[in-house]
């Protein structure tokens, strides 16, 4: 029988720390399992004291796993959880829009010019693709700066020809090209491409995101430059939804979340950039800068949401997300409220399905109640309900893989939570919202719900527990209930990471959409093609109840093999008033992306959603 001394308890010994080691071993084998246990007992040292032998320093009474006196980002220590989890400050890049007219477009270090190709009828898009490509042919201010430049415009997009195709696909760029003026610095000069003209549709709420992005992209790659120019043709509209819309596109796509590195592997997007100046050719818009604002608000939602979902449990417990929702009220200028419920208000509530998931947790579950009311006349009361599981091990159904991804499974609460940051922010009319969050973990430990027992909702219905792993609807079963009986929601829609069965059905860059209501499911899918948040409609097949049969209790947490993700969303149905307008919002695929990781997915249409309920 081999018995091996853990290293850091071997050099604690020759130390000579008695106060701070072992004292006593015992070994114990058993002729059956002949396991051999090996136990480490203090009778005066604490857990810091221990590692400060190992140091070789004075006693502290820290105790965190960090090791070292200042530590880069909040975290547990070994003797207490997280209680805050920092935020990714938004970029100070100041956004601009002007008329193009009589503006010197060419001030800036960087000058992106905007070029839209010219539309081709059916019989020229069948075309070789090896045909050569047309001259392109600049108007407006992109001619008088070609032909400022000697054709320089025009050399830059028949050099690139293959790649730009004349700007046919939105946010396509050519190379910067470099020209010194006379007795200045070398300004930089690129074609973006816009798209294929459509003198129908104009250019959409999408195609505007793109550009958005491919600004930011190029503001990142263009080193050294401080400010920058985009000229923008008549055909985008210098309009409000534009404006918002590119604004929203350009400060996400800024995003990087710095707050887990240190030194050189810190990356901040385009550092050197102070301004981006937009010149429209359609004129400038009335309140511009107030429509700007209004993208950028709704870019610190996204941002937010993705921090959520990058958070690791180490950071984002039940209390920290507890404290996000806290700050997202601070900043809101008090049109948002915070309520949170701690297990004794969650249990006078009977809410012994969210509580059950919750036992298994380190930190006390924590309820969260986000109330945003609007400045005058409230037209709709809406509940917006999100999945708050901080991780996910399975519970005693424990998972065998993925489990390293398991902490965004708190995606559908990230989704509403960053929503609920951009609507204080923006303040919509009419609309009282209520976003709602049932925050725990669903871990192992003694306490942790098991597989058979019996739970019993705030509305009384009882759930039989055939699977642990099937724990985000049960918490969510209590927050549904809470949204329409305790809060009076009019319409309700939830957003969760819920089943892989939805991920296989749609892939992950499409949400699933499920509900009875075809008013409910028409807003949703508007809001998703303006977001550009992809959703599809699932059927609610009525038939498929009957897999959540149970034996001994009203039903239980999991059907069969089959149509697990539509047995999911009717599951959730029984905590909602059959005559109230509902729908399940399955977000597991598009929340992560696994070269970048969380993609801030469902803030936008949650925002969107929000707003239009007031008009």
């Amino acid at each position: 029988m081999r018995i091996t001394i853990p290293r850091t308890v071997l050099v604690a010994l020759l130390r000579g720390s008695a106060s701070s080691t072992a004292s006593a071993f015992s070994i114990s084998s058993s002729s059956s399992s002949r396991a051999v246990r090996t136990t480490i007992s203090s009778r005066q040292a604490s857990s810091s004291s221990f590692v400060t032998s190992l140091r070789g320093g004075a006693s502290s009474s820290s105790t965190s796993l960090a090791m070292s006196a200042e530590r880069p980002f909040n975290t547990w220590t070994f003797d207490k959880h997280c209680e805050s989890m920092d935020w990714t400050p938004a970029s100070e890049i100041a956004l601009s829009a002007a008329a193009a007219e009589g503006a010197s477009v060419d001030d800036s270090d960087v000058i992106i010019v905007g070029v839209l190709a010219p539309k081709k009828d059916d019989a020229e898009a069948e075309t070789d693709e090896d045909k050569e490509i047309d001259p392109i042919v600049f108007s407006g201010k992109a001619k008088e700066l070609d032909e400022a430049l000697g054709g320089a415009l025009t050399d830059l997009a028949s050099e690139n020809s293959k790649a730009f195709l004349n700007g046919s696909s939105a946010g396509t760029m050519t190379p910067s090209m470099r020209i010194q003026s006379a007795g200045g610095k070398a300004k930089r000069y690129i074609l973006l491409g816009l798209g294929t003209e459509d003198t129908e549709k104009g250019i959409e709420s999408t195609t505007i995101m793109k550009l958005g992005a491919a600004i930011a992209t190029a503001c990142h790659d263009q080193k050294k430059a401080t400010s920058c120019s985009v000229v923008l043709p008549t055909q985008v509209e210098s309009s409000a939804s534009t404006l918002t819309d590119f604004s929203t596109a350009f400060y996400s796509s800024l995003y990087s979340d710095n707050r887990y590195r240190t030194g050189k592997k810190v990356e901040i997007k385009a550092e050197d950039v102070k301004s981006v100046t937009l010149f429209m050719e359609s004129g400038a818009a009335d309140a511009a800068d107030s429509s700007i604002s209004t993208g950028k608000n709704l870019a610190k939602g996204v941002s937010l949401t993705k921090d959520i979902v990058n958070a690791p449990h180490n950071v984002l417990n039940s209390e920290s997300l507890a404290d996000t929702a806290k700050k997202i009220a601070e900043e809101s200028g008090g049109s948002i409220t915070c309520e949170i419920l701690g297990k004794e208000e969650c249990e006078k509530r009977g809410m012994g399905c969210y509580l059950g998931v919750a036992r298994g947790s380190e930190t006390d579950p924590q309820f969260i109640h986000l109330t945003y009311k609007p400045s005058g006349e409230v037209k709709k009361k809406v509940g917006i309900v999100g999945k708050g599981l901080l991780f996910d091990t399975g519970g005693y159904n424990i998972k065998t893989a993925m489990m390293e991804l398991m902490k965004f499974d708190c995606g559908g609460a990230a989704a509403v939570l960053g929503a609920a940051r951009a609507i204080g922010q923006n303040q919509p009319e009419g609309v009282e919202a209520h976003f709602i969050v049932a925050a725990c973990e669903n871990m192992i430990n003694a306490r942790a719900v098991v597989p058979s027992d019996i739970l019993t909702a705030s509305n009384g219905k009882t759930v039989e527990v055939l699977n642990t792993d099937a724990e985000g609807r049960l918490t969510l079963a209590d927050a549904l209930v809470f949204a329409d009986k305790e809060c009076g929601c009019e319409s309700i829609i939830e957003l969760s990471t819920l089943t892989g069965a939805c991920m296989v059905s749609l892939g992950q860059k499409i949400c699933g959409v499920w509900t009875d209501n075809d008013d409910l499911a028409k807003s949703i899918e508007d809001v998703s093609k303006v977001t550009g948040d992809k959703s599809w409609r699932m059927p609610m097949a009525a038939e498929y109840k009957e897999q959540l049969k149970s034996k001994v209790a009203d039903m239980t947490n999991l059907g069969g093999r089959y149509g697990g993700a539509i047995t999911a969303a009717l599951f959730l149905t029984e905590f909602v008033d059959k005559k109230k307008p509902f729908a399940h919002i399955d977000i597991a695929g598009p929340v992560w992306d696994d070269k970048s990781g969380a993609t801030g997915f469902g803030a936008k249409m949650v925002s969107e959603w929000v707003s239009r309920q007031g008009e």
